[in-house]
């Protein structure tokens, strides 16, 4: 064969690659705008239809809760399917109940865009199944590849609520969903096609000590690596248990820092400063912790780290009430924020067999929005308990303290051995 007939591939395939990579990026970015739409709107919304804030606050539960079911079944979509098909769902329901929110007339309404179409076949087709699609592309550099897609919703974050709040306070709340939703269609769908392309197939080394030379495949036989000497619904469920510590923690801080800085007697301008230092950190995490930390050290390791720093910002969280601590502070905790979102797709990659994927990354994630949701709601339950986010914060930290447990019987494993792990072979 010749060297220009085997390079083509090459460059095909690195070229899609690419493509992949930032269409993953971008659809993220995109899709994750529908929350941020609600939550930019929730006081205008309330205020035309004489709600409580509860309803839109309760559609934004939903519209959580929905994503972490439906992620299960988008999963097992996924390892059925590809990211093509799914994802196509996903932009659909998303682009079209923005649509229909701009048509509402009463809350169950509300309800039902957020929680099954937004969410349940909304975004749930879209962040698991991606985060899984594109290690499939980037075998060597897995963290980078998924830093860079979770970027998108650091990104998102940044992006959306001021372009949002200008378009609410110059043409109203529905016809900012409204066009919110044709834009997703527009732009977002024709992109999609992205992912119905096949990775086009390249020569590797069999890996098997002879020499020869295979064709390598998405689904390729595992390497048997770091083992942990536990089945795969062992390590599921240890990294279920893992994922609930860190993710009530973290959403302490994402739902109570701007209350909380302005209970200790900072301005709302500068609270909301403080947050924002979080999100942005957490997306430069996401785009150099990936290749720095996770694709050098493992998921584990990564896991690890970046789990310790989140849990130094919550006690750090408890302790200090100056303003130039809580930005340090806050900046802390977008780095151990960020860096964790990174983890859990790589580590189910690495530890659990690549074609089932998707379903178990479902289930995974489930795990974390349920505790997402305990985690501002008990946030919120021990400030009106104690009159203070000190107790709450010292909790999160303590809940922080488990998945770090968790993580280093994990580690542990990997390094006494007795047992077999699967790990991807290389393409």
């Amino acid at each position: 064969m010749s060297s220009s007939s085997t390079r083509e591939p090459e460059v095909n395939r690195r070229t899609l690659g690419i493509a992949v990579l930032v269409v993953s990026a971008y659809l993220v970015m995109t899709a994750n705008g529908g929350m941020f739409l609600l939550v930019v709107s929730l006081k205008q919304m309330a205020g035309d239809f004489g709600w409580p804030r509860t309803v839109p606050s309760l559609a934004y539960a939903f519209f959580f809760a929905g994503t972490g079911i439906g992620g299960i079944a988008m999963g097992w979509w996924f390892d059925r399917s590809g990211a093509g098909p799914v994802t196509l769902l996903g932009l659909t329901m998303i682009g079209a109940g923005a649509i229909l929110v701009s048509a509402i007339d009463s809350r169950w309404q509300l309800y039902f865009v957020f929680g099954v179409m937004m969410g349940l076949l909304g975004y749930a087709s879209i962040y698991g199944p991606l985060s899984i699609n594109v290690m499939r592309w980037y075998e060597h550099r897995r963290g980078f590849a998924v830093g860079l897609v979770t970027a998108g919703e650091g990104i998102g974050g940044t992006l959306w609520p001021p372009v949002f709040r200008y378009f609410n306070e110059t043409a109203g709340w529905r016809e900012t969903f409204l066009w919110f939703g044709v834009f997703v269609l527009v732009t977002a769908l024709p992109l999609s096609a992205v992912l119905w392309r096949r990775m086009p197939a390249r020569d590797a080394e069999s890996g098997d000590g002879t020499g020869r030379r295979v064709e390598a495949r998405p689904d390729a036989p595992a390497i048997r690596t770091r083992p942990l000497g536990m089945s795969a619904f062992a390590i599921q469920s240890a990294v279920c248990l893992a994922i609930v510590g860190c993710c009530v923690a973290m959403a302490m801080p994402v739902a109570h820092l701007v209350a909380h800085a302005s209970d200790l007697g900072h301005a709302t301008a500068r609270a909301a400063e403080m947050l924002a230092i979080a999100l942005f950190t957490s997306t430069v995490i996401r785009l150099v912790g990936g290749a720095l930390v996770v694709d050098r050290f493992g998921g584990l390791v990564a896991l690890l780290a970046f789990s310790a720093l989140q849990t130094a910002a919550m006690l750090f969280y408890a302790a200090v009430d100056g303003m130039l601590a809580l930005y340090a502070v806050s900046a802390l905790f977008g780095i151990g924020y960020g860096g964790i979102s990174i983890c859990y797709p790589v580590l189910v990659r690495e530890h659990l067999p690549p074609a089932e994927a998707g379903r178990r990354l479902g289930v995974i994630l489930l795990f974390g929005t349920l505790a997402m949701a305990l985690g501002g709601w008990l946030a919120g339950y021990i400030f009106d308990s104690s009159g203070s986010y000190t107790p709450a914060f010292l909790v999160g930290a303590g809940c922080n303290v488990a998945n770090l447990i968790i993580v280093l019987g994990l580690i542990h494993r990997t390094r006494t051995g007795g047992g077999r792990s699967m790990r991807p072979a290389p393409a």
